[in-house]
């Protein structure tokens, strides 16, 4: 069967199950026939008289011809998984066709090679769409805003698998690797542009002081993100102490809007107290616990 054929009876396969509703295993030869403008008979004399050469087709086109879900959502949730357990260097293109039950050849049809589904991954997984969709709603003000985007942060990072914290560690460990290069050409621009364009209002709005915008962002995003990356340690045992995660988002905005707020932004909006406290004990260094804010 030419590369043509096979083409043009994959392509017929998939409208017909989109038609019909159904797994391409479940459309019957008949109607893949008539989709393709041939006879059936003529359909399985192309196949060599089995459809086995059809299903064949389609998976290395990277769609299952039924019975699991499709080679990209199962490639995505596989990757997803090797990158929380061991990292983004160690998740190549063989250990995820093997978690995700395809071939390599189906994750190059589906994705274009390891960069494309990387970058599927990073799409799917971190808050990238999670900052673009909060900046795009109506918010109040400062205070009330950054205690919300501190929420959101908590509640993406927790979020099984754990991708970003493999992520920053890899870009820490391995900052001119491509998987490294590649997480900042795509997801970079996008993240850091959306803060950058709100901090940007917020400074013209006089709600902010005019700050260089690197450092803002860095001030923003710096404390929760080491809060929710220490949090499983912590919970594990570890010599470490972590508060509830609303206290850590009202501390974290509460002191986000003290260090770059203007003085209109502190006099009208800012809490008038936000002390530190400890657990019943000396400050020591197994004794701290992050802040609470005086209600």
């Amino acid at each position: 069967m030419s590369e043509y054929v096979k083409s043009g009876l994959v392509e017929a396969a998939l409208q017909a199950a989109r038609d019909l509703g159904r797994d391409v295993a479940d459309v019957p030869v008949a109607a893949i026939a008539a989709k393709a403008g041939i006879s059936r008979s003529t359909l399985l004399r192309r196949l060599g008289g089995s459809r086995a050469a059809l299903d064949a087709a389609v998976r290395s086109a990277g769609v299952d011809p039924g019975g699991q879900l499709p080679v990209r959502a199962r490639a995505l949730d596989a990757a997803a998984a090797l990158i929380s357990e061991y990292g983004l260097a160690a998740t190549t293109l063989d250990s995820i066709s093997t978690r995700a039950e395809c071939s390599v050849v189906s994750l190059h049809a589906a994705f274009g090679g390891r960069d494309g589904l990387m970058r599927a991954v990073f799409e799917q997984h971190t808050p990238l769409l999670d900052f673009e969709e909060f900046f795009e709603q109506p918010h109040g003000d400062l205070q009330s805003t950054v205690r919300a985007f501190y929420q959101m942060m908590a509640n993406a990072l927790s979020r099984e698998p754990r991708v970003v914290p493999a992520l920053f560690a890899e870009m820490f460990a391995r900052p001119d690797s491509p998987a490294t290069q590649s997480l900042i050409g795509h997801a970079g621009p996008r993240m850091l542009g959306v803060l950058d364009r709100w901090l940007t209002t917020q400074v013209q709005h006089g709600r902010i002081r005019d700050l260089p915008i690197p450092l803002l962002v860095q001030q923003l995003l710096a404390p929760m993100l080491l809060n929710m990356f220490i949090r499983p340690v912590a919970q594990k045992g570890a010599p470490l102490t972590v508060t509830d995660v609303g206290t850590a988002c009202d501390v974290f905005a509460d002191t986000f809007v003290r260090a770059v707020g203007t003085q209109s932004t502190l006099t009208g909006g800012a809490r008038p107290n936000c002390a530190l406290i400890f657990s019943g004990q000396p400050p020591g260094p197994n004794s701290f616990r992050v802040g609470e804010c005086a209600r």
